[in-house]
This record gives C-alpha cells, sequence and structure tokens, in this order.
C-alpha cells in the first residue's frame, strides 16, 4: 500500500508504477509506502508490521526518483530489531528514543554506539549490525536515508545485496574508537567523523553563500553519500536554488516553510513544517527555505554527494569557479519574485517581526572575495 505526503492512503500498487526490482521488493516487504515530495509528522506517521526487521516501519519514497530512498523503523520498547547487512550505504538519525547499536563484521569484534534523539551515525558499508531499544516502556523511532533503490537497480539481487559474505575492512576494521572518535575539522563547511551525538546541537560555521545562517557538512563512515545541518536565524530565509533529486530534508528545529516549483510553473507550492518533517525536492525544483517562527530553525540533510574528502585541496580559485557554475542554479535575493518577501513579510508580522536581511552581506561574490581573505575559514 502506498501513502501521500498528508499521511492518507492512495491506490496500492508498486511504488512508481514501474515494476523494477526496487519495486518488486518493495511489495514483498509489506510495509506502507509513503509518496509525495513531503511527509508531515514523522513522528506520528503510520507504520506496519515489518516481519524481516522484526519491528515495525515504513517505506518514504519522496520526489519521484529512484537514486536513494528513505525509511521509518520502529523497536519495540526493551526490545530490538533482527540483525542484518546490505551492500548500500545508509545514513541513520535518531527520531525518539534512547538506545544502541552494534556492528561487527566476519572475524572483526563487535563495535557499539549509544543514541539518542538527534544522533546522526552510519553502519560501515555491508557490516552486521542490530538496533537494541534502552527503553522498556517507550518505543524507539530512526530515520535511514538509503542507496537502496540505485543498488537493486544496478544488481537485481536481494539475495546478492543482503546476503554477499565480501568485508570491506578499509572501511571498517574493529577501530576501538570507530564511534568514540569525536572526528575533525577537514576544512571550512566539513567535518569528519562516525558518529554525532546530536545534530541540534553541533556547532556550525558561518554560511553566507545561501544567505543568513550556519552550516556544517559531515563526512561518514567512508560514504559517498554525506549530510550536512543548516540553520538561519529569526526572520530570515534561504536563497532559492535547484540540484539534483535526492536530498532528504528533516527539520530539527523552529517552524517556517518551503516553497517548491520548477521552472516556468505559474504557482508555487508551500509546505509549512515544524520539528519531525521531512521534504525533498525533485530533479532540477526550484525550493527556498523561510524560517518563519520566533526561534532560530535548524534542518538536517541526508543526501547524495562526493566525500568531502576528495575535495579538501580545492584552492580559492577553484572554489570561486565551483560557486560560479553553482549560481546557474540559485537565484539571487535581488532577481526573486517580490511576491515571495512579500508573503513572508506578511507571515513573520504576525508574530510581531520584521525581515532581517542584508542583502548586500550575501552575495556570493563578495564571500568568495572574504574566503579568499581568510575573514571565512
Amino acid at each position: 500500500m502506498q501513502q501521500n505526503g498528508s499521511g492518507n492512503f492512495t491506490a496500492a500498487g508498486l511504488v512508481g508504477g514501474r515494476g523494477g526490482p526496487y519495486e518488486q521488493w518493495q511489495a514483498e516487504e509489506g510495509v506502507p509506502v509513503y509518496r509525495s515530495y513531503y511527509v508531515t509528522d514523522m513522528y506520528t506517521m503510520e507504520l506496519g508490521d515489518w516481519a524481516r526487521k522484526g519491528g515495525k516501519g515504513a517505506y518514504l519514497n519522496l520526489a519521484n526518483q529512484y537514486e536513494d530512498d528513505a525509511m521509518v523503523v520502529e523497536i519495540p520498547p526493551g526490545g530490538q530489531l533482527n540483525a542484518e547487512h546490505h551492500m548500500y550505504e545508509a545514513l541513520i538519525f535518531v527520531l525518539t528514543g534512547r538506545g544502541a547499536t552494534t556492528v561487527w563484521g566476519d572475524g572483526i569484534p563487535k563495535r557499539t554506539v549509544e543514541w539518542k534523539p538527534g544522533s546522526l551515525f552510519s553502519p560501515p558499508l555491508n557490516m552486521t549490525y542490530q538496533h537494541f531499544n534502552a527503553s522498556g516502556s517507550e518505543p524507539a523511532r530512526l530515520l535511514a536515508v538509503t542507496r537502496q533503490p540505485a543498488v537493486f537497480e544496478l544488481f537485481r539481487s536481494a539475495e546478492f545485496i543482503y546476503n554477499c559474505d565480501y568485508t570491506f575492512k578499509e572501511r571498517f576494521a574493529g577501530e576501538e574508537n570507530y564511534f568514540a572518535d569525536p572526528g575533525h575539522r577537514l576544512k571550512r563547511l566539513y567535518w569528519k567523523t562516525n558518529f554525532v551525538p546530536d545534530v541540534r546541537t553541533f556547532q556550525l560555521e558561518e554560511y553566507p553563500e545561501r544567505g543568513p545562517g550556519f552550516n556544517m557538512k559531515f563526512s561518514l563512515a567512508g560514504n559517498s553519500m554525506m549530510a550536512h545541518v543548516s540553520e538561519f536565524p529569526i526572520a530570515t530565509y534561504k536563497k532559492g536554488h535547484r540540484h539534483n533529486a535526492g536530498a532528504h530534508v528533516i527539520i530539527i528545529g523552529g517552524e517556517g516553510y518551503s516553497l517548491v516549483w520548477f521552472e516556468g510553473d505559474a504557482e508555487r507550492e508551500r509546505i509549512n513544517w515544524k520539528d519531525g518533517a521531512i521534504l525533498s525536492p525533485a530533479e532540477g525544483m526550484y525550493h527556498q527555505h523561510f524560517n518563519a517562527g520566533a526561534t532560530p530553525a535548524r534542518y538536517l540533510a541526508l543526501r547524495l554527494g562526493g566525500n568531502p574528502e576528495h575535495i579538501t585541496g580545492r584552492d580559492a580559485e577553484q572554489e570561486a569557479e565551483w560557486w560560479g557554475e553553482r549560481a546557474v542554479n540559485q537565484i539571487e535575493y535581488d532577481d526573486e519574485d517580490p511576491e515571495i518577501r512579500a508573503e513572508y513579510e506578511a507571515e513573520i508580522a504576525r508574530h510581531g517581526l520584521k525581515l532581517q536581511l542584508e542583502k548586500d552581506k550575501f552575495r556570493v561574490k563578495e564571500t568568495l572575495e572574504r574566503v579568499a581573505r581568510g575573514e571565512l575559514h
């Protein structure tokens, strides 16, 4: 069965109607599948019994794309999910509850990470792992964003994906401090770690390229997938932009809304959000995020993207060239539809707030000059 973004069931059937190996696998799983650009509340969304995992869960196939997917799993009070391993990467964010995850491999000792709401980690590729709920009275919910669809389209074999015994020792060899090491800064806006205890409190760095606010990108478990956290102050909003599909934006603080639209659309769709919502723009879809509340807004994005370790050597000239290419798909404040700002100013006025946006401080060219001078590092 499938559900749309509002949480109502739609017509049953295979995801997307394509009938490919990924959709066939999902049909066999027998759990709800949410299809839309967003889900309003992952804390309360309906889940189904998931026999393979040994708990409850649901798939989220957002933005009509098959590069990556998301799933929510729930661990019963005092219980655990079944151990599993698979040939695709998975980024895991703790929605609710406290517990632990143990990871091991053939001839590789077990290592355990304890987690709480807001924790972020990734089981090393194809290592066996098992989730445990530390509470005897409350369930725990975890969100995972994975490369499962693309891997199913590539290998077309669940037997291989879930039962291959190959060990990637270059990713995990049983290091004692694998999850305990707090990590280190790679360069401006990039952090390497295998475990973030709480993304809501992790210290971010100034990121004026996208507008007022702060950001940090994470390299986790040697993955090709990555994550980033973004925060923007009260009475401010981000620049509109577009990119490839696959970014899953999870609201972890504040209240506001996002506008989504394709180039040439007569109207923009508005998605209201708060803590616990998730949205994922489609391929080439413009999207713009607005803090409409009385506190800073923060979100976590789990997404496709190159490992930041591969670009640590990029110098100021290369950075400028890279941003010059990106600017084609970003709408600067001076170029946006005036109705966007008018709508936002009317929205925050309901809270007695006025726009706090000095546009000249957030131009990409000026920002890159600050980076070159060492003012942002």
